[in-house]
């Protein structure tokens, strides 16, 4: 369809992409993501920090101990590579991977927004599929908490991007994505967590005001979170129907499917726009 200018944005967690009871990568699931990634795709990927936290586990025994800052840059600089040689050993051979880490300030300036939005515009010419994360080993907290703070005193919206949730939604926003994919380590949305019951199918409605009335009610059920520092279902709710709001069809779902099953909505998800 003319409108959009990406076919398909794509998001996977950190836990989704995690054997816990072998803390290690869960190779069937990485595999599979990879396998279906197309040019005209983008896919937003997290991972670095906990698969650099694993690897180092493995070859030292122990975890890092130190300023957590500091620990949490070094996991993800060791992270960093790892995680996009496993995408290139699972993505099919004919298309190119392009790891693109991206910061706050490519998104809350003009001109730098366009530079991102031009190269992935020619990855999908170009048989390239890119591969964005959150540039995290050169993101200090304090750095980045004056520099959003500095922002905004002039700017009335002002985007974070340290969850790549946000991450996923504003390059959907950018590149005027049909579809938003956020793969998780649930089958999606629940009005009661400890209910699997009540998986939360279709958050579809004709207008902006019933689907944002419609999510927030569903935002108040929503408690906890996958892993410390990750900020739950009610962010991702919050991040998804920005999304909607623009355009773009959200599914939620468990990184167990595939992309194709959750697009066709033949396996349990939560689907969120306007219709």
């Amino acid at each position: 369809m003319a409108q959009y200018e990406c076919e398909l944005v794509g998001k996977i967690g950190s836990m989704a992409m995690i054997r816990k009871a072998d803390n290690d990568i869960d190779y069937n699931i990485l595999s599979r993501v990879a396998s279906e990634l197309r040019p005209g795709m983008i896919w937003v990927t997290s991972g670095a920090t906990e698969i650099g936290r694993l690897d180092y586990i493995k070859r030292n025994g122990r975890e890092l101990e130190g300023d957590v800052n500091e620990v949490k840059t070094d996991y993800s600089a060791q992270g960093q590579p790892i995680l996009m040689e496993t995408y290139r050993q699972f993505a099919r051979p004919e298309y190119s991977l392009r790891q693109v880490l991206v910061e706050h300030q490519h998104f809350n300036d003009a001109e730098k927004r366009e530079h991102i939005r031009q190269l992935l515009l020619r990855a999908e010419r170009q048989n390239a599929i890119p591969i964005v994360n959150y540039n995290d080993p050169v993101s200090d907290e304090e750095n980045r908490k004056m520099e959003l703070s500095s922002l905004r005193r002039h700017n009335a919206h002002v985007v974070e991007c340290v969850d790549n949730d946000e991450t996923a939604a504003v390059i959907c926003e950018l590149m005027h994505a049909r579809y938003l994919v956020i793969l998780t380590s649930t089958e999606g949305i629940y009005r009661d967590p400890a209910d699997p019951g009540s998986l939360v199918r279709d958050v579809v409605y004709p207008d902006a005001e019933r689907l944002m009335e419609a999510v927030r009610a569903l935002q108040q059920s929503c408690v906890g979170a996958s892993r410390a520092g990750a900020n739950g279902a009610k962010a991702k709710l919050e991040f998804s129907l920005k999304a909607a709001l623009k355009g773009t069809t959200v599914i939620i779902g468990h990184a167990k499917y595939r992309i194709s099953e959750l697009l066709g909505g033949s396996v349990p998800h939560t689907r969120i726009g306007i219709i």
